[in-house]
């Protein structure tokens, strides 16, 4: 009797949380959704200050906004190189 409870409660919930996430689960997703916008918005609306702050400039006056690349060097001395040939 035990075992057939214990299923019948497990199939319960289950039940119970599948039609849960069917009515809660679109509210869940939307919140989220609005949630992540605004962080992006902030994100954005900060960078866009900064961008209006850097853009200030007289007229005439060349700006360059690129910074250059870092290459870094290759090491030659990394060992010696060998040739395999194939050997029939």
């Amino acid at each position: 009797m035990g075992l057939l409870r214990t299923l019948f409660f497990i199939v319960l919930v289950y039940y119970l949380f599948k039609i849960l996430g069917r009515i809660f689960g679109p509210m869940l997703f939307g919140y989220a959704t609005r949630k992540a916008g605004e962080r992006f918005n902030e994100k954005f609306g900060q960078n866009q200050q900064q961008y209006a702050r850097k853009k200030t400039f007289r007229e005439g006056e060349t700006v360059i906004d690129k910074q250059p690349e870092n290459q870094s060097k290759s090491n030659n001395n990394v060992g010696e190189y060998i040739d395999f040939e194939e050997i029939d």
